[in-house]
């Protein structure tokens, strides 16, 4: 028989992932306590940017394999595979994941679990997470239920998340400590994924700890490396070097590689961040604090960007944001997404206006989410019309449409030719050449 599935979390990780699994064939339901977020879904209207998803989602929800629902007792009904891929966002004043969500979805799920099912943790979790929820999966499901817990975590990139969730670089499963259950934990996971590992995918069986250490090592890496490049643009800036050609030599070294060498603002966004000061937080907890306190560096040098941004501005505006427009092209973490969360494009823009700057802010996807956020900011319909009067225009989220923009076009609009390229996207000559002012982080 068919394996049929829930995803109970409809955000960023639910969403794509029930969609993906539908397209590979199996019949889904999608479950969040949103009834809004349910309806949007189930009209076929994503509630977030993401490159390709939308199509498939229309797409199965017309072949009848996808729906969504807000009840558990019908997801726990049809489902024999329950994916759970709630958030695990920062803790307000603190370094510590919430657990409010993952905890939430097994105290309901459970008790509705008649009969044998796998439940499968995506969720990013601190080490020790999944044998807490097992044991309290064991405890609250019925007696005559026969339900176990697997921890599958995800490496979704976002922009790339249908590639990722489809053709994913290795698949990680986290099995139970019991040989027969981990056997048929096992033996579904494969089953689910066969496309995937018939193709070359990496199927990788561990114990539940080290699945969940392996995407927050892997994001506490990912962090490390773009710090790093970032730490050697401050040198580059000192010693009047270029970091994006020290990035170069450096990427054709095979030990390192160019992937996350690109120097700039640095990151943000709803994982990078709140993973690693989650991973911290976990070694406290676990008396090896010690091990990774080279990760507060990594948070501070990230910081250090934004901060260092902000100087370049004010340097080339005078010395002072009073009575000087700036323009801000970007207000997603990244290209490819609308998510602003943690964002160094409007954490720049909302410290350069709360130092007296008037601000205009332009993204091709994410003014909504940036209005929201920061209702306080002016915003454009266009780059040039963010960059209107400015002063100075920044470069803060690398879209393509700003990476090719005319710098003597936008020269008509603004007040004074002068442009800091906070992630190192543009041809300094090109912009010299048409007479502007050139700035970048690490750069003469």
């Amino acid at each position: 028989m068919a394996h049929r599935l829930t995803v109970i979390g409809t955000g960023y990780l639910g969403a794509t992932h029930a969609a993906c699994m539908a397209d590979l064939g199996y019949e889904v339901v999608g479950l969040d306590t949103d009834a809004a977020k349910v309806d949007r879904l189930s009209a076929g209207d994503l509630p977030f940017y993401e490159p390709g998803l939308e199509p498939i989602l229309r797409r199965n929800l017309a072949a009848g394999r996808l729906r969504f629902t807000t009840s558990y007792a019908e997801a726990a009904d049809f489902g024999d595979v329950h994916f759970v891929c709630v958030g695990t966002p920062q803790k307000h004043g603190e370094y510590a994941a919430d657990l409010s969500y993952v905890d939430a979805a097994i105290e309901q799920l459970a008790p509705r679990l008649t009969r044998p099912c796998l439940v499968v943790g995506k969720s990013t979790v601190p080490v020790g997470t999944a044998a807490r929820l097992a044991a309290r999966l064991a405890e609250l499901a019925p007696a005559g239920g026969d339900a176990a817990l697997a921890w599958n975590p995800e490496f979704l990139r976002e922009g790339y998340a249908v590639e990722d969730t489809l053709h994913p670089d290795r698949i990680v499963a986290g099995l139970p400590e019991d040989q027969g259950a981990a056997e048929r934990a096992e033996k579904v996971l494969r089953e689910l994924y066969s496309s995937m590992i018939g193709a070359g995918t990496p199927f990788i069986t561990a114990d539940y700890a080290t699945a969940e250490l392996v995407k927050v090592a892997a994001n506490a890496f990912l962090a490390t490396k773009i710090s790093f490049i970032n730490a050697m643009a401050e040198v580059c800036e000192a010693a009047h070097a270029d970091v994006t050609k020290l990035s170069l030599a450096l990427s054709y070294d095979d030990r390192i590689g160019g992937k996350f060498l690109g120097p700039g603002l640095g990151f943000g966004g709803g994982c990078l961040p709140k993973d690693i000061r989650a991973f911290m937080a976990r070694a406290g907890e676990l008396g090896v604090d010690q091990a990774l306190t080279f990760l507060r560096e990594v948070d501070q040098i990230n910081i250090r960007r934004r901060i260092r941004m902000v100087d370049l501005a004010r340097e080339l505006v005078g010395g002072a944001f009073t009575g000087r427009t700036v323009g801000v092209l970007g207000a997603a973490f990244k290209p490819g997404s609308d998510d602003v969360r943690d964002s160094p494009a409007l954490d720049v823009a909302a410290t350069i206006h709360a130092q007296g700057g008037t601000v205009t802010v332009y993204d091709p996807q994410a003014m909504d989410n940036a209005r929201r956020a920061h209702p306080d900011l002016r915003y454009g319909a266009s780059a040039q019309d963010a960059a209107r009067g400015a002063h100075v225009v920044l470069l803060l989220t690398e879209w393509k449409e700003f990476r090719e923009m005319d710098p003597a076009a936008l020269a008509d609009v603004v007040a004074e030719r002068n442009i800091v390229d906070g992630r190192n996207a543009l041809d300094p000559e090109r912009w010299r050449t048409a007479g502007w002012t050139y700035r970048a982080l690490g750069r003469p």
